[in-house]
């Protein structure tokens, strides 16, 4: 039987529970509840396993992750270093047959030099709520109209 199935007979039989004498029951309950945990430890197994196999693929996003950044970085130095090179002698384009390597002018960046005195180009943030202090207003038992504490349930598996 299918777990859906396990909890629905349950409840059928808690349904009926006042035509039954206790000892069967508590016979009939315990003979749905067993297959019941073990489909409950079954799932968890599984569950166990879908998070280890996460953790391994966490682990493998890093790993690959900084392997990127370190190729990113080589390429990087190596592209400066072509530039330094070709502007020591005075180098601006090299044509070879698989590619044209140039040195060509960037558009104009932005350099700040003195924010202090560029305030008339602040921009406004929007506001946003301290969650932090009105949970904690409200946990010390403060009335804040527009929220509440509230308490949710979800599995834990020790």
């Amino acid at each position: 039987m299918k777990l859906y199935e396990l909890t629905q007979a349950y409840n059928q039989v808690l349904e009926m529970a006042e035509d039954l004498d206790a000892e069967t029951l508590q016979d009939t309950l315990d003979s749905i509840r067993e297959p019941i945990e073990e489909k409950a430890e079954n799932i968890i197994k599984m569950v166990k396993s879908i998070d280890a196999e996460t953790d391994g693929l966490a682990k493998e996003v890093e790993r690959l992750t900084k392997r990127k950044k370190a190729l990113e970085a080589k390429a990087k130095n190596m592209k400066e270093y072509l530039e330094s090179e070709m502007l020591k002698v005075d180098i601006r384009k090299i044509k070879s047959p698989l590619f044209t390597i140039s040195i060509q002018k960037n558009p104009p960046s932005l350099r700040l030099e003195d924010e202090e005195k560029l305030f008339m180009f602040l921009v406004e943030q929007p506001k946003k709520l301290d969650k932090k202090a009105i949970t904690s207003a409200l946990k010390e038992g403060r009335e804040v109209p527009g929220a509440e504490l509230v308490q949710t349930e979800s599995l834990r598996v020790r």
